[in-house]
């Protein structure tokens, strides 16, 4: 669904007065326990599944929670390096949720709510939010269909399972 906001007051981007943002929302499930699924959400837990995935570790620890800062490169729809931030981190219902900022382009708003539905199998929620700050950022959100969004979660689903298949 792509909206058009109107710039806040006092809040001037590149564009002047509008700012697209888009917001996608998928699931899946995996046939593991929400204990082995929930840890793979953070910067950390990504390294094992994602391929290419990097971050620079800047706050000294790997272990996840609520205003934890972490960098990235050219990953995850950037173009650019990418600050990341855990906005909320509620390991007890299995919820995380990072905001993904990419200076003078776009900014993310990344929900991941993992939920038990058996013993051995596990529903995860998808949700990525995007806002543009340029033109360059609009661009993007403007071809950032809900098809390739799609394709993007199945990815995760496919990388995941062949992440488990290989671990066990």
């Amino acid at each position: 669904m792509l909206r058009r906001r109107a710039a806040p007051y006092g809040c001037a981007n590149t564009l002047g007065t509008t700012m697209a943002s888009i917001k996608h929302s998928a699931g899946f499930d995996i046939q593991q326990p929400i204990q082995r699924v929930f840890p793979l959400f953070s910067a950390e837990g990504e390294t094992l599944w994602v391929p290419g995935w990097t971050y620079e570790n800047i706050m000294g620890s790997k272990e996840l929670r609520e205003d934890y800062i972490f960098l990235t490169e050219s990953h995850d729809h950037a173009s650019t390096r990418a600050i990341w931030l855990v906005k909320r981190f509620e390991p007890e219902n299995h919820f995380v949720q990072f905001y993904k900022v990419e200076p003078e382009e776009k900014v993310g708003i990344i929900t991941i709510q993992c939920s038990a539905k058996e013993q051995s199998l596990t529903h995860t929620q998808v949700t990525y939010e995007y806002i543009g700050l340029s033109r360059k950022g609009n661009a993007f959100i403007a071809s950032f269909s809900k098809q390739k969004y799609r394709e993007f979660i199945d990815e995760w689903h496919s990388l995941l399972t062949s992440h488990f298949k290989s671990a066990d």
